[in-house]
């Protein structure tokens, strides 16, 4: 995992250390994706779904779709 993601720790390591490697390490690189895209990635399910929903909307941002 990226020391350098600022996606929050309440994810799952697994789905920051996949996140990582699909080149996401910060919440404005996810308003270009869909949450089906976001699903498509070993690692993300709907929970962490949800809390990237949460983060994004605290920061006035969501998904593509």
């Amino acid at each position: 995992m990226s020391a350098e993601s600022e996606l929050t720790p309440r994810l799952g390591k697994v789905a920051r250390r996949e996140l990582a490697l699909h080149g996401i390490t910060r919440y404005d690189q996810l308003g270009a994706r869909s949450r089906a895209e976001m699903l498509a990635i070993h690692g993300v399910g709907p929970k962490a779904i949800r809390i990237l929903d949460e983060e994004l909307a605290a920061r006035g941002q969501s998904f593509a779709d």
